[in-house]
This record gives C-alpha cells, sequence and structure tokens, in this order.
C-alpha cells in the first residue's frame, strides 16, 4: 500500500525533513533541470525563513537558489559543500544541521543529506533521540 505524500514543489524558504516513521513520504522537485521527484518518509520544519517588512524573504533558500540557478548540480561537489557550509554558518545552523558526507552521492541540488543535533539556538525539535538523519531541502533552480 502506498503512503499519503506531500509535495513540497510550492513550498517557500529552507526546510528541514526529519527522516521519521511518520507514515507520510515527503517529496520535493530537485536536482535543478534534471527534476528528480525524491521523496524520504518523515516530517517536515520550516528552519530559518522570515520576512522583511517590505514581505521580502529573509532565508538561506535565496543564497542557495542563486547559487545552483548560475552553477547547477545533479550531484554535489568539494566545492559545493564549501558554499553550503559556509550559507549553513551565516545563518548560525551549522552546530544543528551537518552534511552527511556517507550520503554525497544521493545529494543534490535542493536534496542535501545532513545530520541533525540538538543545538540551544534552534530548540526546535523536542523529544527527538539525537543525532537525526535528514535531508534540507528548498526551492528548485529549474
Amino acid at each position: 500500500m502506498l503512503k499519503p505524500k506531500i509535495k513540497l514543489y510550492d513550498a517557500v524558504g529552507l526546510g528541514l525533513i526529519i527522516s521519521y516513521p511518520s507514515g507520510v513520504e515527503i517529496s520535493n522537485q530537485t536536482g535543478g533541470t534534471t527534476c528528480y521527484q525524491p521523496s524520504i518518509e518523515g516530517v517536515y520544519l520550516p528552519i530559518v525563513n522570515s520576512c522583511s517588512l517590505s514581505n521580502e524573504l529573509i532565508s538561506p533558500e535565496i543564497e542557495l537558489f542563486e547559487y545552483f540557478s548560475k552553477y547547477g548540480c545533479d550531484f554535489l561537489r568539494e566545492v559545493d559543500i564549501e558554499i553550503i557550509n559556509k550559507i549553513l554558518d551565516k545563518y548560525k545552523l551549522s552546530d544543528f544541521i551537518k552534511i552527511d558526507l556517507d550520503m554525497l552521492k544521493q545529494s543534490h541540488e535542493s536534496w542535501i543529506y545532513v545530520d541533525v543535533y540538538y543545538d540551544e539556538k534552534h530548540d526546535l525539535l523536542d523529544c527527538f533521540n539525537f543525532p537525526l538523519k535528514g535531508v534540507l531541502t528548498w526551492s528548485n533552480s529549474d
């Protein structure tokens, strides 16, 4: 029997899919013009997204989207990892989220496998056993 699926195709901002036995698959369109549609069972958590007084999105998604729009990526290169880590650090996410280096071959634009750690600055998850596995996702640049 197929699991219910949530498609994040119209989501705005950076999100984290926590791998968790929720009974729900969460999917996004990823990989630039390759337009993959990967999914993972879990729960979706929007993170570090806000709006300015002039209704502009303030989110790491903007920098990630701009970078991958220029360079594309259906797999991660070392330079991509460095850029992603700089963006995570800029938004104070580098203690909370770390790229899962064991899953690099499965990671690509808008679908980055990560490890999630407890971090007091981002006290968004209660009663989970850390570290967690997950996927960092945002709008695809196709």
